[in-house]
């Protein structure tokens, strides 16, 4: 009699889970709600958790986006100069909780796994030997050799002016391909650019055969400042321990280089007799414009402006003061530019 009742409820059982069972089959609402549900709680969970790992290890997503550079690095400083290349600054370096881009660029490049030690940075060659470089002195000292003939023969009429130009010109081409002021090909002046500086070589010849000359002959200046300015930073970028370092060094170097061309072509305008404010404008502004190039930054603009700033002056009456504007501005825009470790890492 006591086996009836828990038969009854046994089978009461069965039928009521029988029940629910068709009842679920029978609704596929019911498990499409079930479902959704777990899913969307896992992947919540997934992507709660994802965001939980980022916020924990804030590096692992630069390192994830950088893992190209931070892998052919061959120390932190070479992986600093790429961050600070794409914009990466010590503000930035502070949201992944590091005081600086430095610090940030030692985590990253500890954290590359590397099979083997990585190979040693190359000890670069000196950027003022080689034949290279001298045959790019030899041709500096040449289109000064041709511009201060070309100032002393007779007229000749426009064909005979024309063909001194354009010798001076080729020389100074050739000069401007090797050595020290040779621009990286990625920064080969476009046609703009071309138009503008030829325009400012017009202008100062226009300004007379003895301040056409002077700019001439400062081009071997300009070739020996820009070499010492390479020297100076790949000094500075192989012992800098910080991108800061670099650049509180590299301002004065870059002054100095400045300074010294600036003295050298003075001193050729007095020798030569030519117009001292316009050519020595005239002058810095063409010498920075090329350092710019040299080290992959545009001048073009600058160089533009220049054209547009003297021809309003000289419209006004104003000789010379465009140049001279124009120069001041790209002066504070190039020392700004070319502190930049990402500026030499060509180098």
């Amino acid at each position: 009699m006591n086996g009836r009742p828990e038969a009854a409820a046994d089978q009461s059982a069965a039928a009521g889970s029988t029940g629910e069972t068709g009842s679920a089959a029978l609704d596929p609402g019911v498990n499409g709600g079930v479902n959704g549900a777990v899913n969307g709680g896992v992947k919540g969970g997934v992507n709660a958790a994802a965001r939980r790992r980022a916020a924990v290890d804030p590096v692992k997503v630069l390192l994830h986006r950088h893992r190209e550079l931070c892998e052919r690095a061959v120390d932190p400083l070479e992986i600093a100069v790429g961050l600070e290349a794409h914009g990466v600054t010590d503000r930035t370096a502070a949201r992944f909780r590091h005081r600086d881009v430095f610090s940030l660029a030692e985590e990253l490049y500890a954290r590359v796994p590397r099979s083997e030690p990585a190979p040693a940075r190359p000890h670069p060659a000196h950027p003022g030997r080689g034949p290279e470089h001298v045959r790019a002195h030899g041709y500096a000292l040449l289109t000064g050799a041709l511009a201060v003939t070309a100032a002393q023969l007779p007229g000749g009429g426009p064909a005979g002016t024309a063909a001194r130009a354009t010798a001076v010109l080729a020389a100074l081409l050739l000069c401007l391909r090797r050595g020290p002021l040779r621009a990286p090909a990625p920064a080969r002046a476009a046609l703009p650019t071309r138009a503008a500086a030829l325009l400012l070589l017009g202008y100062g010849w226009y300004t007379g055969p003895a301040t056409a000359a002077a700019l001439a002959l400062s081009v071997a200046a300009a070739t020996g400042c820009a070499a010492l300015f390479a020297a100076g930073t790949r000094r500075r970028l192989a012992a800098s321990r910080a991108l800061d370092d670099f650049a509180a060094g590299t301002r004065p170097l870059f002054a100095a280089v400045t300074a010294l061309y600036a003295t050298a072509l003075v001193g050729l305008l007095l020798l030569t007799g030519g117009v001292l404010p316009t050519g020595l404008a005239l002058g810095c502004l063409l010498f920075q414009a090329r350092l710019l190039a040299v080290h992959g930054r545009a001048a073009g603009p600058a160089l533009g402006a220049a054209c547009a700033a003297e021809a309003a002056a000289v419209a006004a009456g104003l000789p010379g003061a465009g140049l001279a504007a124009a120069a001041l501005a790209l002066l504070v825009h190039a020392g700004a530019a070319l502190s930049r470790a990402s500026a030499h890492s060509r180098a």
